[in-house]
């Protein structure tokens, strides 16, 4: 069965035993969280959310993605700007789908 809901602003299509990166969560590695924010179910659509249904994930761990260098500059002006990023992110992995 697949699913579509939301977390951390973005909308994620899954199905059971899939491993996916989403935003940090406020969850330590090991737990189980669950996803009540259900746009779709296998055929079902929800009128935001589909009623009753949930994704249940267990947390695999959390870290921050590799970095990235963001630099800025204006030619000819004497501008430039380095800066270096690295997302946080939690690692899940999709047990249960419930719809």
């Amino acid at each position: 069965m697949k699913a579509v809901f939301i977390t951390g602003g973005k909308q994620y299509y899954v199905s059971e035993g899939d491993e996916i990166y989403v935003e940090k969560l406020d969850v330590k590695d090991g737990d189980k969280i669950d996803f009540t924010e259900v746009l779709a179910v296998g055929e079902k659509t929800g009128t935001p959310y589909v009623s009753g249904a949930k994704v249940t994930c267990e947390v695999v761990k959390t870290g921050k993605q590799k970095k990235i260098i963001v630099f800025k500059f204006k030619a000819k002006k004497k501008y430039r700007r380095k800066q270096g990023h690295r997302q946080p992110y939690t690692k899940l992995i999709v047990k249960k789908i419930v719809g």
